[in-house]
């Protein structure tokens, strides 16, 4: 994937090195868990399982430095987030809208503050809708890889302009859709909401050239890579390994080959209106 000449934004919040903020009252470990094992097995938003397990307690967030990283797994993060941030302000202009960016991607380690709670490594990568925020341990990188076994620099952008997706999810609305429809498994609006992410971080692949001028790109063998990053994520092939078994009722995210299909949609078609996985007559 080509990137190293791409522009960095400095939207990035980087709270590495700080360790945890304190917590007001605390979920404990038996929260802490509990928010793991929802977010990891069956995908649930990790705010939901927080405010549920600690009572809506507060969390103290931390202020990071903000700017331009300086290393390269930073700066990595800073272009690519940079480089979806001009895709959607595209795309918005496009329809006679403003794009405004999330308040920051934050880069951490082990544990911080959110605004949708404590924020754990064990959760993955996360929107925070409460404070606008995206939330990124790097580490993950490393188990995306050597437990997931998805390989490959276009592998982590995926995982970016997934969750970059969630954000314009929130900015029109798609979010809220997604709570009022409710329901659980297959068919349910957290796993349209999931599978509509896919395809947004499918819209940014099939742009990220052309609003670049080529400093930030994906070849074909990048699309494949993305591809196998959202397979390894399915609901499916996650619920395998940590289970054994498929229990489609528990689905969030939806299977590795809707994340798969969803993902190639937004790459081959580079519009968000073919992402309208609420009205989709197929997941």
């Amino acid at each position: 994937m080509r990137w190293s000449g791409g522009r960095g934004g400095g939207n990035i919040e980087d709270r590495r090195g700080l360790g945890p903020a304190g917590a007001v009252g605390g979920l404990g470990v038996g929260g802490v868990v509990l928010a793991l094992i929802g977010y990891f097995v069956f995908g649930i938003d990790p705010s939901t399982t927080m405010n549920a397990v600690g009572g809506g307690q507060q969390v103290e967030q931390q202020a990071g430095v903000r700017g331009p990283p300086a290393d390269e797994a930073g700066r990595f993060v800073d272009v690519v987030a940079t480089n979806v941030d001009d895709v959607w302000t595209q795309m918005f202009r496009q329809q006679g809208q403003t794009y405004e960016p999330a308040a920051a991607v934050v880069i951490y380690d082990q544990a911080t503050g959110t605004g949708c709670g404590m924020g754990q490594s064990a959760m993955g990568p996360f929107y925070c809708p409460s404070d606008r925020k995206v939330y990124l341990d790097l580490a993950f990188w490393n188990d995306l890889e050597t437990q997931l076994g998805a390989r490959g620099e276009a592998a982590r952008a995926y995982v970016i302009a997934h969750e970059i997706g969630h954000h314009v999810q929130n900015i029109t609305g798609a979010a809220e859709m997604s709570r009022r429809m409710g329901s659980k498994g297959a068919e349910s609006g957290a796993v349209r909401l999931e599978l509509q992410a896919d395809c947004y971080a499918g819209v940014w692949a099939a742009h990220a050239s052309a609003v670049s001028g080529g400093q930030v790109a994906l070849d074909p063998k990048d699309i494949e890579d993305g591809l196998r990053a959202a397979a390894a994520v399915g609901d499916d092939t996650l619920q395998r390994k940590s289970q054994g078994r498929v229990m489609p009722d528990a689905f969030t995210h939806g299977s590795s080959e809707q994340r798969m299909r969803w993902f190639r949609t937004g790459v081959q078609s580079g519009d968000p209106a073919a992402c309208d996985t609420f009205r989709a007559a197929r997941l």
